[in-house]
């Protein structure tokens, strides 16, 4: 880009001995100042205040990358300030979004149903992770599978991934939620209320599902079913609304191609990304490393896919019909939205092109 400086063209005055006239003396007056001026308009240009952007999140392995790119300002390079916002309930992370106390937000597939069914006009502009284990059902060793679970106390966040899990499971072993005792509370507060003996059952994700499951060595609780047996199911995207999508494009590129060297730092820098990720949730770089593999974090090639009409879960054409008539038989939503308007797919496709 040419800066404004080099556009102020001084041709040079030939040699002589003369003094130089008025009107030389008056434009040689105003050469360095006109240049000054230049130069200080070109340097405000290039030194111009970064965007400002705050992204609703929780605590969750698979947002990992997003640590990642805040703790090493990786945003800084695309002329961003991005700030995380961080809520215990992933519920309220919708409405914060409506109201504009947040400016994107990272949320579950089935949330993003949810908000469509109804009159929000939030999407999807970047698949994050699935779910490959990170989201568990856990019980008392004396539990051995969900068909046990019928008459059964179970502790889950409602409205939340948790929820989600859940019905699929009972759904797929011939039970329903009326067939369960259900208990609200968050996923963090699973590993206290089975350790007290209160909650026979419980549906929680990571970092709360390893506490559980690592309680008195692992003798007294284990994993009954997780996402590792619904891929793709329990999906995490990035997502602005339409006024966001239209209003800043090119922060929200930035903010996805921050998470992509994010991604290749952790690829390249294992270790050092994992104390990175470890100290925003709170547990050792050792627990990091064994909690990523509940993961998948969506390379850039493959991230179209997501987006693209398939039978496979993966696909949001496929886990959505599956996701939307669960919500419609709860009560949750009244009609299963169409796919198509709950995504916008063009950062994706252009960032996959390059």
């Amino acid at each position: 880009m040419h800066s404004f400086a080099s556009l102020i063209l001084i041709r040079p005055l030939s040699a002589s001995t003369q003094s130089p006239s008025p009107s030389g003396r008056l434009l040689a007056s105003l050469v360095k100042p006109l240049a000054g001026l230049a130069l200080s308009l070109a340097a405000a240009v290039a030194f111009a205040a970064p965007a400002t952007m705050k992204i609703g999140t929780v605590i969750w392995i698979g947002y990992g990358p997003f640590y990642v790119a805040d703790a090493l300002d990786l945003y800084k390079k695309y002329n961003l300030k991005v700030s995380l916002q961080v809520f215990t309930d992933p519920a309220l992370i919708p409405a914060a979004l409506a109201s504009g106390a947040v400016d994107g937000a990272m949320l579950t597939y089935d949330q993003v149903i949810g908000q469509a069914a109804g009159i929000s006009m939030q999407k999807v502009v970047m698949p994050i992770d699935y779910s490959n284990g990170g989201d568990a059902i856990v019980a008392g060793k004396a539990i051995t599978k969900v068909s046990e679970f019928k008459g059964k106390k179970i502790g889950f966040n409602p409205l939340s991934p948790s929820d989600f899990l859940l019905s699929y499971a009972l759904k797929t072993n011939g039970l329903t939620d009326k067939d369960i005792t259900a208990v609200n509370m968050t996923p963090e507060a699973v590993p206290a209320a089975m350790a007290s003996g209160q909650m026979p059952i419980g549906v929680t994700y990571e970092p709360s599902l390893s506490q559980v499951v690592g309680q008195d060595g692992g003798k007294k609780f284990h994993v009954v079913y997780s996402s590792k047996q619904a891929p793709g199911l329990i999906a995490d995207v990035l997502v602005f609304d339409e006024k966001g999508i239209k209003a800043r494009p090119a922060d929200i590129t930035g903010v996805m191609k921050a998470y992509i060297d994010a991604l290749a730092y952790m690829k390249a820098k294992p270790d050092e990304a994992n104390k990175i990720i470890g100290k925003f949730m709170g547990v050792s770089a050792k627990e990091v490393k064994e909690q990523l593999s509940g993961v998948y974090n969506i390379p850039v090639a493959e991230m179209p896919k997501a987006f693209v009409k398939a039978k496979q879960t993966t696909s949001y054409y496929a886990s959505g019909e599956i996701i939307g008539e669960i919500l419609k038989a709860k009560g949750q939503i009244k009609e299963v939205p169409a796919a198509e308007s709950t995504m916008d797919a063009q950062f994706v496709n252009a960032l996959a092109k390059k």
